[in-house]
């Protein structure tokens, strides 16, 4: 069981990759659609548009990140638990944080 336990976190790189690819993917297309539903426009703003204020720059960043943690969470929770239910071994080293 140890060498299965030292070998899982390894294994499931390439899974957590893939994971955090697809992901990453979800949360930009949510967010698009939840900028467009939120300020009626196609495209939020970027931190170097001249055109935009601080207020507009820092709502879209911050919606965007709120976004892009939840769909990380909720992927990286969903593939855990998904190796654990199929190996019988959870895939993290340890009980600490990401980062």
């Amino acid at each position: 069981m140890g060498k299965k336990r030292k070998k899982l976190p390894l294994a499931y790189q390439p899974v957590g990759f893939m994971l955090g690819w697809a992901g990453g993917a979800l949360a930009g297309l949510a967010f698009r659609k939840t900028w467009k539903a939120v300020r009626h426009e196609d495209d939020a703003p970027d931190a170097l548009d001249p055109d935009r204020g601080w207020g507009e720059i820092l709502l879209a960043a911050a919606i965007q990140g709120a976004i892009f943690a939840v769909v990380r969470s909720a992927v990286d929770r969903t593939g855990a638990k998904a190796i654990a239910r199929s190996t019988g071994v959870w895939p993290a080293k340890d009980k600490g944080g990401r980062d």
